[in-house]
């Protein structure tokens, strides 16, 4: 029996190590994204405010809750399933793993969406984006090519994520951004004016607060690689990763959003192809000719989000592989393959997304913005429902476990930590219920179903975590 512990050692250390670096990579692709760049530039200038309060007052504090979470001796498993079992009980844990593991599905198709409308302008083929069947079957080539990709284990996919973020996310953006900056130097027209009067909402109602969406989940999932931290060389490194995270997440949609905003008229932004269609404005804007670049560039964003999206079916299913070989599932779901990776529970994770994308593609038609805002604002809500568990736990621990050692603290006063607990609690709960308000531009024939498909989404993610708790005892016998 030892020598087959020490074998499955091995092969776990050989697969699946990580650096620090690669961790950074694996979740910076999970966090930092072009997804929600349009939406921002789409904003105006009230987008300089919603990412400072996003990206400040809600993210920064989170992550480092959830390195102060993770670096408790026996809670380096499981992510944001051990945590709040550790201070809400197994049912609440259970439920806020199943809220995460879920909300992905819809996510998911907000991130297909983009590679879709990317390669539409990439390859001169707007009916990819167009024909809701069309969308569909390179939703799935996608998907299911992702999934299968799985198999080769953590850390080979913590280096194709490292070169797909950089080719596929940070390059395509520092490039956006520094051609912003040209065009700027070059005194082209800015199509958004930046001052006090502009930045902050004179009007806090449905219409200004529904902008908010995009940039909560801009900042969502840093918490998610958190079930990696076992595999990193160092582990108390974690939290210096998540804060890099934060403040690299910030600069990145901050100029992002600016650069597109500013150089492209709000009624020519599209959410699912906005990101590509500005790079070759911008591009053309300042002499070079972007027709090229253009297509160059949607097909390395599309490569880009496919890694993020192979991350999120990887990160999420390690917490509820845990969740799984402790009970709370069939035995079935708790076998990996040799080099741990649990296809079982992906393939399972992918069939939820082949539905949800059935109900969002062939609702929406034709109409690509209205599927994507459908799976943005289903993806938010369903992940601010994981936050506010997460939020409460996080109290509960300061308030009553301060006593448990930890690697790190967001800080080692108990009531300034639960403080800024009760402010990013506020946030999550304002952006959850105005997410349920139809996005701008949502045609009035589709309001109704916007409105029903999200509270849809949420009630039956709702209703999965404890049906599934009740049988948990029958199929563990």
């Amino acid at each position: 029996m030892s020598k087959e512990k020490d074998w499955a050692l091995e092969q776990d250390l050989k697969y699946n190590r990580l650096t620090a670096f690669k961790l950074f990579a694996m979740t910076s692709s999970m966090v930092i994204s072009v997804n929600e760049l349009a939406p921002f530039g789409k904003t105006g200038p009230t987008a300089l405010f919603y990412l400072l309060i996003a990206g400040i007052a809600w993210f920064i504090p989170i992550t480092q809750m959830a390195g102060e979470m993770a670096s408790i001796k026996g809670w380096e498993k499981g992510g944001i399933f051990t945590w709040v079992k550790g201070t809400l009980g197994e049912k609440t844990g259970w439920t806020a793993l199943c809220y995460q593991w879920v909300h992905i599905t819809v996510g998911m198709c907000t991130m297909m969406y983009v590679v879709i409308g990317a390669l539409s302008i990439a390859l001169g083929t707007p009916w990819f984006n167009t024909n809701p069947l069309v969308r569909f079957i390179l939703m799935m080539i996608i998907l299911w090519g992702t999934t299968a990709i799985q198999v080769i284990g953590v850390r080979k996919i913590g280096r194709i994520a490292e070169w797909l973020f950089i080719l596929g996310i940070a390059l395509p953006v520092v490039s956006l951004i520094l051609g912003f900056f040209v065009y700027v130097a070059q005194g082209n027209p800015l199509h958004m004016t930046i001052s006090w009067n502009t930045i902050l909402p004179h009007h806090l109602n449905g219409s200004t607060l529904v902008a908010f969406v995009p940039f909560m989940l801009a900042f969502c999932g840093g918490e998610a690689s958190a079930p990696h931290v076992k595999n990193l060389e160092h582990p108390r490194s974690y939290a210096k990763v998540m804060f890099a995270l934060a403040a690299t997440a910030i600069c990145f949609d901050l100029f992002g959003s600016m650069a597109i905003g500013m150089t492209v008229p709000k009624n020519e932004i599209q959410n699912s192809t906005g990101f590509v269609y500005a790079y070759g404005k911008l591009v053309n804007s300042i002499g070079i000719s972007g027709d090229l670049l253009q297509k160059i560039v949607g097909v390395l964003l599309a490569c880009g989000v496919i890694g993020e999206l192979g991350n999120w079916i990887a990160g999420p299913n390690q917490g509820m592989y845990e969740a799984a070989k402790e009970g709370y599932l069939p035995k079935y779901f708790a076998q990996t393959t040799k080099r741990g990776v649990p296809i079982r529970l992906m393939v399972v994770q992918s069939l939820i997304v082949t539905v949800a994308g059935v109900l969002i593609t062939f609702t929406s038609g034709t109409d690509a913005d209205f599927a994507f805002n459908v799976s943005l604002a289903g993806t938010t809500a369903q992940y601010l429902m994981v936050y506010m568990i997460m939020l409460v736990a996080y109290i509960v621990l300061k308030r009553n476990h301060e006593d448990i050692p930890r690697a790190y603290y967001m800080s080692k006063n108990a009531f300034r930590s639960i403080a800024i607990a009760c402010v990013a609690m506020f946030i999550t709960i304002i952006a959850f219920f105005v997410t349920f308000i139809p996005a701008a531009g949502t045609p009035n024939h589709l309001r109704a179903a916007y409105v029903i498909l999200l509270i849809a989404m949420c009630v039956v993610v709702s209703i999965i975590p404890v049906v599934l708790y009740r049988y948990k005892d029958k199929w563990n016998w």
